[in-house]
C-alpha cells in the first residue's frame, strides 16, 4: 500500500499544494514550521479522520479561507488504484467521496489508506494519561479492522447520555443544602418517585453500556495480546538492550472477581463475560456514581500498563527509554497490520530521528529499510540516516508551504 499523489487545499498553511509520491522513502526537509508536518498530518487524516495534533478539526482550516479544507490523497494497493476526498467543514458534517462517489457516512472510506504515524506528540503514549493509551489501542483497532470505528463512536455516545443523566440525576441523591436547596421534581412528584424513575433510565443506559462495551474491551484485550510480541523484539532492536518491554491492560472493572483477574492476567475472557462483569462492577459503584454523577466504570475508564522489566516506564524509564518505547508501540502496531492486511500500511516519522542517538538512528533505518512506504520529516538532512538519502530516495524542500523536490520527483504549491 503507498501513497502515489496527495492533494490539499485550505489546510493548515497551504493555500494549496500538490506532491507526487511513491513506494520506498520520501524525505520532508524543512525548518520548524515552514509546513512539512502538515503534508503528512493530512495523509494521516486520511487514514483515521483525525489529527494526531489536535482534537477538533477547526484548526486544520487555513485562517482566512472561507470555512472548509480539502484533502485527496490517491492510494494503490495490490494494483488496484483509489481516490479518497474529504472535506473537512468545521461546525458542520465532513464530507467524503471515494473514486469520485460521495458516501452517505464519512467513515466508510477508513481501511482504504491505512497509516502508522509516529510523531514527537508519542511521547505522551508513555508519559501521559491514560487517555493517550486508550486512544492508541483505539485507533490501530479501528485500523486493523474499520469497522470498530462505529462500535467506538456507538460507545462514546452511551458514555456521554449516561453521563449527563447521571450528572442531572444527582441532586435526587444528594441531601440538602443552603446553596442547592431541595431537589428539582415533577409537579405532584414525591422524591422516591424521582428516584425511581431516574434509576428506571440508567438501568436502560447501564445495559447498553455492558453490551457495547464488553465488545469494545473484548476487542482491545484481544488486540494487546497480539501486540505484545511485536513490542517486545521492536523494543529489543531499538534499544540493543536486553530489557523487556510489556504491557498488560488495567481495567475498571471491580477488584477481585474472576472476569477481573483473568484481564489483570493477560487472558481474554468471553464478551458475554465481560458484559456480566461490567454490570456487576456498575452495580458496585451505583453510589458513588449517583453521588458524583460520573460514570466510573467501563473501557473509557481503563488504562494500558508499559513496564520495561521489572518496573512500569511510567515514573521510572530515562527520556531515551521513553523515546524507544513510544517508537516501539508504533513499530509493533506496523509489524501487527502487516502481518493482519498482507501488505504494508504507510510509515509515517514525523521529526524522529533528532530525538534519537546516532545508533537508534541506524537500527531504525534498519527496520523500516524493507517497508512498501515510509514518509520522513525532519528539520535537516543531517538528522537522517544516510541510508534514507540514497538513490532513489524522494526528497522535497519545504519553505513556507511551497514545496520542491531535490530529486526528480514533482511536486507544486
Amino acid at each position: 500500500m503507498h501513497l502515489s499523489h496527495l492533494g490539499i487545499a485550505d489546510f493548515r498553511s497551504y493555500p494549496a499544494a500538490e506532491v507526487d509520491l511513491g513506494p520506498g522513502v520520501s524525505v520532508l526537509l524543512g525548518r520548524n514550521g515552514q509546513g512539512k508536518t502538515n503534508l503528512v498530518e493530512a495523509a494521516g487524516y486520511v487514514a483515521t479522520l483525525a489529527s494526531h495534533r489536535v482534537a477538533q478539526d477547526a484548526p486544520l482550516v487555513r485562517a482566512g479561507a472561507d470555512g472548509s479544507a480539502i484533502i485527496r490523497a490517491t492510494v494503490h494497493r495490490d494494483g488496484h488504484e483509489s481516490l479518497v476526498e474529504l472535506e473537512i467543514v468545521p461546525g458542520r458534517a465532513n464530507r467524503a467521496r471515494l473514486n469520485r462517489s460521495p458516501l452517505t457516512r464519512q467513515r466508510d472510506v477508513l481501511g482504504t489508506l491505512r497509516t502508522v504515524l509516529f510523531a514527537p506528540e508519542d511521547l505522551a503514549l508513555v508519559k501521559g494519561d491514560p487517555g493517550e493509551r486508550r486512544r492508541f489501542l483505539d485507533d490501530l483497532l479501528v485500523a486493523r479492522q474499520p469497522r470498530w470505528a462505529a462500535v467506538r463512536a456507538d460507545y462514546d455516545k452511551v458514555v456521554r447520555q449516561r453521563g449527563a443523566l447521571l450528572k442531572q440525576a444527582a441532586h435526587l441523591w444528594r441531601a440538602p443544602t443552603r446553596r442547592t436547596g431541595g431537589p428539582r421534581l415533577a409537579p405532584g412528584e414525591s422524591l422516591e418517585e424521582g428516584r425511581a424513575a431516574a434509576l428506571a433510565t440508567l438501568t436502560v443506559f447501564d445495559d447498553q453500556l455492558a453490551q457495547i462495551g464488553a465488545a469494545l474491551l473484548y476487542a482491545r484485550l484481544r488486540l494487546l495480546r497480539d501486540l505484545r510480541p511485536y513490542l517486545e523484539q521492536a523494543y529489543r532492536t531499538i534499544s540493543d538492550s536486553g530489557t523487556h518491554a510489556d504491557a498488560a491492560y488495567r481495567s475498571s472493572l471491580a477488584p477481585g472477581s474472576p472476569v477481573a483477574e483473568a484481564v489483570a492476567a493477560g487472558q481474554v475472557p468471553e464478551q458475554a463475560e465481560l458484559a456480566a462483569a461490567i454490570l456487576e462492577s456498575v452495580e458496585a459503584v451505583r453510589t458513588q456514581e449517583q453521588e458524583r454523577g460520573v460514570c466510573l466504570v467501563g473501557p473509557h475508564r481503563d488504562d494500558v500498563l508499559l513496564a520495561l522489566g521489572d518496573l512500569p516506564a511510567k515514573g521510572y524509564a530515562s527520556h531515551g527509554e521513553c523515546w524507544s518505547l513510544a517508537l516501539s508501540l508504533r513499530l509493533a502496531g506496523f509489524h501487527l497490520l502487516r502481518h493482519d492486511l498482507g501488505t504494508d500500511p504507510v510509515l509515517v516519522l514525523d521529526d524522529v530521528f533528532a530525538e534519537l542517538d546516532s545508533g537508534r538512528r541506524e537500527r531504525l533505518a534498519d527496520l523500516v529499510a524493507d517497508c512498501e512506504q515510509v514518509l520522513v520529516t525532519a528539520a535537516v538532512a543531517a538528522d537522517v540516516p544516510e541510508r534514507l538519502l540514497g538513490d532513489g530516495v524522494r526528497v522535497f524542500e519545504v519553505t513556507l508551504g511551497s514545496i520542491t523536490s531535490r530529486s526528480g520527483a514533482g511536486a507544486s504549491a
